[in-house]
């Protein structure tokens, strides 16, 4: 039989809930490995990974509804732990004798859940008689409990906002214990992973490290690999772990599509040439790709755009080479889980642009992807665990589009130019304010807006810059950095006086989730 890749796992089903990669975040940081999987797919996923326990998600179907989303009866089946989080409550009970009903009263936001009765869930952590601050959202909620269950916690709107069958070790909870605004909830989900299903938290870079090197070996054995090497953390922790596996069969290239900010190419071609033993190729390619998207403005039309010219370019040179047979790229489990609906999943395609469904059926190469199983933060760890600086591991992400998305409307030279002057300038100013190490991601956009203005004696109508600065661990979730005003007024000022074609400046406010603008 079969060994899963990793024995100690946890699966969490994905019924489409925007918060699902937090269950996973919190997870990880309890030191186990765990996978999401969607719904439709869960009892494949569960067949290959053999886990300990698994994570039912929220969801914002309901299991009134005809054809809603279920629970594969495998997992009942299988007699491992489960817990249910919001939906996951409630498709629980739906399946498992209990009843749920629709026009009580909604919860969305803060609540306080009181602690009926010991559970062994709450072991160190909650006890009867406490009151304690939990986050909902739900409009559906569980009336009835199956047989087996008992109610060990309720809210003033939901009387059945903890139960627990002690003995089948299954828990389910109406509010959701994933995200911030329930404080107990990380040491909760540790609680459920480490001593209901017993899974010792070693989960290690190290030992992915090791586990991934071995996994590309076998995968590519003595063929030859092409990576895509953009200079951002992602493919240049993803280029060092191909290279100790293979060694001189990978040779990395770097598209100068022209998207990328000023000076980049030149600093990436330079840091690995003279610190890193890797065979890179430098394609210039900025006229092909700025081509091609001149004038162009519907944001997945740019991204096709320019996916298809990457494949396209690392066809040709796979040919100048004589030829090979994988493509490694630095996808990330944020990628695959955001592009989804590309595997069916429930969730809303975000991003296109990363090939984690694989490549055309002409291009005759496989994908090495040694990252995808990680989130942003722990890329950044096994980039370290690599010998990679600090100073490189800290950089902030980059999209693979580039500024084409931080373009928004019609792309042209003129604009792509008047944007990389902006951009450098601010993270000039963040560097100086001692900033940059604070901040997850920082980035200038030029927006499609044009406004007259007074600069001098005369009068502008020239572009609007907005900037935006993130706070996150994840890249999942993420909230804007609150600078100061004499930061964004000496920012703003440089930007204006030193970049022709711009006389106003905005700052960003949305966070992740929810309201996201994401300037694409």
């Amino acid at each position: 039989m079969t060994q899963p890749a990793h024995p100690d796992s946890v699966l969490i089903v994905d019924f489409g809930s925007q918060v699902t990669q937090l269950i996973a975040r919190r997870v990880r940081e309890a030191g186990v490995y765990c996978e999401i999987a969607p719904f439709q797919t869960a009892d494949t996923a569960f067949k290959r990974m053999k886990p300990k326990a698994v994570i039912l998600s929220g969801s914002p179907a309901s299991t009134l509804d005809e054809g809603s989303p279920r629970i594969t009866q495998l997992i009942f089946d299988s007699r491992v732990p489960v817990f249910g989080i919001c939906y996951g409550q409630q498709a629980m009970c739906a399946q498992l004798g209990g009843k749920v009903e629709s026009g009580h009263h909604r919860e969305f936001g803060r609540a306080f859940l009181d602690i009926g009765k010991d559970c062994a869930l709450f072991e160190g952590l909650w006890s009867a008689g406490s009151r304690h601050q939990v986050w909902m959202s739900h409009g559906d909620r569980v009336t009835s409990i199956p047989p087996g269950f008992e109610v060990v916690a309720t809210s003033a709107n939901a009387p059945f906002a903890f139960i627990a069958d002690e003995k089948r070790k299954y828990y389910a909870v109406q509010f959701h214990p994933e995200v911030v605004h329930t404080p107990d909830g990380a040491k909760l989900i540790a609680n459920f992973v480490h001593k209901i299903a017993g899974i010792k938290g070693d989960w290690t870079m190290s030992a992915y490290r090791a586990k991934a090197v071995q996994a590309i070996r076998d995968q590519v054995g003595d063929k030859r690999v092409i990576c895509a090497l953009s200079g951002g953390v992602d493919s240049s922790v993803a280029a060092l772990l191909i290279h100790e596996a293979v060694g001189d069969q990978l040779t990395c290239i770097l598209v100068d599509h022209g998207l990328m900010r000023k000076n980049e190419a030149a600093d990436v071609v330079a840091m690995f040439k003279e610190h890193y033993n890797l065979h890179l190729i430098h394609v210039d390619a900025v006229d092909r790709f700025v081509g091609e998207l001149e004038g162009v403005s519907d944001p997945e039309t740019k991204r096709k755009i320019i996916g298809r010219l990457f494949i396209e370019t690392f066809e040709e040179e796979a040919k100048k080479l004589g030829g090979a047979d994988f493509l490694g790229q630095g996808t990330l489990y944020p990628d695959v889980i955001e592009s989804v609906s590309f595997t069916g999943g429930p969730s809303v395609t975000i991003k296109s642009h990363h090939n984690v469904g694989g490549l055309p059926e002409r291009m005759n190469m496989q994908l090495v992807e040694p990252l995808r199983e990680l989130f942003k933060d722990e890329v950044r760890v096994l980039g370290k665990e690599l010998g990679l600086p600090d100073s490189f591991i800290g950089r902030h992400p980059f999209p693979g589009p580039g500024l084409a998305i931080r373009c928004p409307g019609g792309v042209t030279r003129e604009k792509l130019d008047i944007l990389r002057e902006a951009d450098a300038i601010y993270l000039d100013e963040i560097r100086k304010a001692g900033l940059y190490d604070a901040i997850w991601q920082a980035f200038a956009v030029l927006l499609p807006v044009q406004t007259v203005g007074v600069m001098g004696d005369g009068r502008t109508y020239e572009f609007v810059c907005a900037l935006r600065a993130v706070t996150s661990v994840d890249g999942m979730t993420a909230d804007f950095y609150h600078y100061d005003m004499e930061f964004l007024g000496r920012a703003a000022t440089r930007i204006i006086n030193e970049v022709r074609g711009i006389n106003r400046v905005v700052y960003d406010v949305t966070s992740k989730p929810p309201g996201t603008i994401e300037w694409e």
